[in-house]
């Protein structure tokens, strides 16, 4: 509905930005995930090969997926900043949700192959050999896991991508099995039980397997719309100041019908705003795109849309205006 921007909002986020260089950045730090994730799948499966060890294989196996999810990460990315077109009006914002959806199931199915490989070692008994050298290159992997996800879900916030944030936690979750191998191979060349080997493959695919299905629930609820508690927040409090006589301009006699929902980092939100019987079109028009304006500088990237009603007398009686305007 707005046609011109009006005052700037005190709700501005950090997502106010200039977009061709947001996806330059997410781009960029999306071919980063990727690089990083080859270069440490092939380094743990070395000393997966040298070890020989069940843990050791939980984590190179976890680094299949880090690249597999990577490369969709990526293509969500480039795919994410596309502008909308007839098929798709809404924009492609959703790949985000779908690129944080395919992480979580190759999670789950990596959860599963740690499992059974752990439970072989179990009842066959492991065989662990050149314990040192394996320990230097999952020590080296762990600490690059964890710079690189804390540098993606640092991004992945900022920029409001769900796939940048899903990678990166995947990363990060990477580094964390990578430290539970390390203490799980240190015990093992301390004290020589072979048990605790599988055993540290069980918890990484458990622990793994809990990550996977908090991305499949977090994507599930983007696809489907689920309502944002914060957003939420946000939205009434903007349009809570501005009803009443106790309102800010342009004052509105009341609202209802406040609908919002995410399409990966963009925001969509609709709402009926009823104000005076007796304003004329152009009053209506130009108070409805005030409020426009001001819920998009504070969602960031994102459209509203006000649908203007009459108050009439019977809306009931309006403190401010009366039951037929004023």
């Amino acid at each position: 509905m707005h046609d011109a921007p009006h005052s700037p909002t005190l709700y501005m986020r950090d997502a106010r930005r200039n977009p061709t260089d947001a996806y330059a950045f997410e781009r960029r730090a999306a071919f980063v995930s990727v690089v990083t994730g080859t270069i440490l799948l092939v380094i743990k499966f070395v000393a997966y090969f040298i070890t020989g060890s069940a843990a050791v294989f939980s984590d190179a196996l976890e680094s299949i997926v880090n690249v597999l999810a990577s490369l969709f990460a990526l293509y969500a990315v480039i795919l994410a900043h596309a502008p909308a077109d007839r098929e798709h009006p809404y924009g492609h914002g959703k790949v985000e949700f779908l690129s944080a959806g395919f992480e979580g199931g190759l999670i789950l199915a990596a959860a599963l192959v740690i499992l059974v490989r752990a439970i072989e070692q179990l009842l066959r008994g492991p065989e662990i050999e050149q314990l040192d050298a394996g320990l230097t290159l999952v020590a080296a992997a762990m600490l690059v896991n964890a710079a690189v996800g804390f540098f993606l879900i640092r991004s992945g916030q900022r920029h409001g991508s769900i796939a940048l944030e899903a990678d990166g936690k995947h990363l990060l979750s990477d580094a964390v099995t990578s430290l539970v191998v390390l203490v799980a191979l240190a015990i093992y060349w301390i004290t020589k039980w072979k048990w605790i080997d599988p055993l540290a493959a069980l918890l990484v695919a458990g622990y793994i397997a809990l990550l996977g299905a908090g991305l499949l629930r977090r994507s599930a609820a983007g696809l489907m719309d689920e309502q944002d508690v914060e957003d939420d927040r946000l939205l009434r409090q903007i349009l809570d100041s501005h009803v009443g006589a106790a309102g800010k301009e342009p004052r509105i006699c009341s609202y209802h019908k406040l609908r919002h929902r995410h399409s990966g980092r963009y925001h969509w939100v609709d709402f009926h705003m009823m104000v005076p019987a007796d304003w004329g079109i152009d009053r209506a028009h130009q108070a409805g795109s005030a409020i426009e304006y001001e819920i998009e500088q504070a969602i960031g990237e994102g459209k509203a849309t006000a649908h203007v009603e009459p108050w009439t007398a019977a809306s009931g009686d309006c403190a401010w205006c009366g039951s037929t305007g004023g």
